[in-house]
């Protein structure tokens, strides 16, 4: 099982589709507070359809709490700061894949803690903003999910 850790995720709809996308690949979803909405939210329940009810996400107070009660072997944290390309990490089952609110990313002093596990996606072109916290999930989510054969 891979983990999908949201660190104070803003916008329900992304938090749903990432719910969704956890269900049907058998990931565990972790959410950091304090979150942008209330997981009761109806665009959180819509974005996640009939799946939200089979998710049952794991909730921190912070990410103290959340290292005190860390599941994952390893944490990968997604920046664009990050050298290594996603399709480079060494992915295992129990990975824990980061990712950070969707206006700011991770903060800089999780990323300078962290500074051997960061990982990228790369984009081609003349980009101004990253991609959304969905997409970027599935993307991690999916490379670490081929590699170790899960299909």
């Amino acid at each position: 099982m891979f983990h999908l850790i949201l660190y104070q995720p803003e916008i329900p709809q992304n938090t749903g589709s990432i719910g969704r996308l956890c269900v049907n690949n058998n990931a565990k979803l972790h959410l950091i507070h304090p979150l942008g909405f209330d997981t009761s939210d109806a665009q959180v329940r819509r974005a996640g359809l009939d799946y939200w009810e089979k998710l049952d996400p794991v909730h921190y107070l912070d990410w103290d709490d959340f290292l005190a009660r860390n599941p994952a072997s390893n944490l990968w944290f997604f920046t664009t700061k990050g050298a290594r390309r996603h399709t480079q990490v060494p992915w295992a089952y129990g990975d824990g894949l980061v990712f950070g609110r969707e206006t700011v990313g991770l903060p800089p002093e999780l990323l300078e803690a962290h500074a051997d596990h960061l990982v990228r996606i790369p984009m081609l072109g003349d980009h101004h903003r990253s991609l959304n916290l969905a997409q970027a999930a599935a993307v991690g989510l999916y490379e670490a999910l081929r590699q170790t054969e899960s299909w």
